[in-house]
């Protein structure tokens, strides 16, 4: 995590290891096992256990909030894959459903009210990084091409630009805890880490609440990095 080994090096010995943390054989490959865990090293029988080709990644969720140019991918596509790697996202599925409270909360729904969820997972070279949720309210939603369980040219932030709701601004809360069955799943996670999630909400015109997203990252592969200015 420091930086001393860089991706794709070799890990010391274990005998250094164990000269160098006066550890035990025991303990020395427990904790590689852990690290293997994480997703931090790479380890293959007949081979040197080496540092993961990459480390975490650093998304700036500002770059991609904004509709995407005409004929342009989704900018989370583009955003992901100026790290290297293929960028891909697969659409999972589209119902009707009571959103999670704080969702319904911004999205200002009554209680027991619907919205639309459109649930993806966001991968890089095919291994799975993100899970998504949005939810839009209804009164949005019916009649368009969000209720159609197809991909969306350039995101849904064009989409609804395009329906007259463009995006004004976005406001993130972010948390750590525990993931839940679906995530740990669906991100198939290694056992005892955490994942970052993000409850987005995007407003349109006059503050209006047009989009929830609930996304749920993978903790030990990534950082979100905000920019700031003084006022």
């Amino acid at each position: 995590m420091s930086g001393d080994l860089a991706p794709g090096d070799n890990l010391p010995s274990t005998t250094r290891l164990k000269a160098r943390f006066e550890a035990s054989s025991a303990t020395v490959q427990k904790a590689l096992q852990l690290l293997k865990e994480e997703g931090l090293i790479v380890g293959r029988p007949g081979a040197a256990v080496t540092v993961r080709p990459r480390r975490q990644r650093t998304m700036r969720p500002a770059a991609y909030m904004a509709p995407a140019d005409a004929d342009a991918p989704y900018r989370w596509l583009t955003e992901a894959s100026k790290h290297g790697g293929r960028a891909s996202t697969k659409l999972l599925d589209v119902t009707e459903t009571v959103p999670p409270a704080d969702v319904a909360a911004a999205l200002e729904l009554g209680e027991g009210v619907t919205a639309l969820q459109r649930r993806q997972l966001l991968l890089i070279d095919d291994e799975p990084v993100e899970l998504v949720k949005c939810y839009y309210p209804l009164a949005i939603a019916s009649g368009t091409a969000l209720t159609e369980r197809r991909r969306i040219k350039g995101g849904t932030p064009t989409l609804l630009a395009e329906l007259g709701f463009p995006p004004r601004l976005s406001v993130d809360r972010v948390s750590a805890r525990v993931p839940t069955q679906e995530e740990y799943s669906a991100l198939q996670l290694p056992s005892s880490l955490p994942v970052l999630r993000t409850l987005r909400v995007l407003y349109s015109d006059d503050e209006r609440p047009v989009e929830a997203a609930v996304m749920a990252k993978a903790g030990h592969l990534y950082e979100l990095q905000y920019e700031f200015t003084a006022e």
